[in-house]
C-alpha cells in the first residue's frame, strides 16, 4: 500500500494501472488498495482521486480557497491551471459534449462565428486537439478535447462529465438562452470578458 502511495504522490502525471501493478503484481487488487489508501487520508486535505485514466493526489476542494490566497491559483505552486473566457468555457463544453466537432459546426451550435483564435488558445493550452478529418464538403479539421482536459477538470473519463439534462434541470445550462446568444455575448476576439481560472481543486 506504502508503494503505491509513495508512487503516485512522487509522479507528475496520474499513474495508471498498468504501472501500479507492475509495483505490487498483477494479483494485487488495485481496488482494494486505493481503497485502503483512501481509508487512510479520510480527515486529511486531500485524497487519491482517479482522473485522466489513472490516479492522483489532489486537495479537497474546502482547501480551494487556501491555495488560492497562497499560489493565486487553486491547483497550488506547479503553475497549472488555464485562465479561461465564459466563450472559452462554453466552446469547450461543446466540443466535448459533440466531438469530433468542426469549428463550422460550433459555429452553427452557437449562432455565432467562433474565431480562430478562440480555437488556437483552446489548442494552445492543451484542452483540444485536432481530430480525423469530417467526412463533409471541403474536409474540414474537427476537434477533440485532450487527456490535459481531463485534468484540467479532474475527470477520469468523458463518462464523467455532468449529465446535460441535469445541469438543464439545475438550471446550470439553458438551451434558450444559448441559441439566443444570452449566454454568450462574444465569440470574436474574447475582449472584455473577465477571465476565470479553471484548475483541479
Amino acid at each position: 500500500m506504502h508503494r503505491v502511495e509513495a508512487t503516485i504522490f512522487a509522479a507528475s502525471e496520474p499513474v495508471g494501472r498498468e504501472t501500479l501493478a507492475r509495483i505490487v503484481g498483477k494479483s494485487c487488487s488495485i481496488d482494494l488498495l486505493i481503497d485502503d489508501i483512501r481509508e487512510e487520508l479520510r480527515g486529511r486535505p486531500y485524497d487519491l482521486v482517479a482522473v485522466a485514466g489513472g490516479f492522483r493526489h489532489l486537495t479537497r476542494p474546502a482547501y480551494a480557497d487556501a491555495i488560492r490566497s497562497a499560489f493565486g491559483t487553486a491547483v497550488g505552486g506547479s503553475g497549472r491551471g488555464v485562465d479561461l473566457t465564459q466563450s472559452d468555457v462554453l466552446v469547450l463544453m461543446c466540443i466535448a459534449y459533440s466531438q469530433p466537432i468542426t469549428r463550422g459546426e460550433l459555429s452553427s451550435f452557437c449562432g455565432k462565428e467562433i474565431s480562430r483564435d478562440l480555437i488556437g488558445h483552446l489548442r494552445g493550452a492543451g484542452l483540444i486537439a485536432s481530430g480525423p478529418r469530417s467526412p463533409t464538403a471541403g474536409v474540414p479539421y474537427t476537434y477533440v478535447t485532450t487527456k490535459e482536459f481531463l485534468l484540467e477538470f479532474g475527470l477520469d473519463t468523458l463518462r464523467d462529465l455532468p449529465d446535460i439534462e441535469a445541469l438543464e434541470d439545475a438550471g446550470l445550462l439553458s438551451k434558450e438562452k444559448l441559441l439566443a446568444g444570452d449566454i454568450m455575448p462574444d465569440f470574436s476576439g474574447g475582449e472584455g470578458e473577465e477571465a476565470s481560472s479553471v484548475g483541479d481543486e
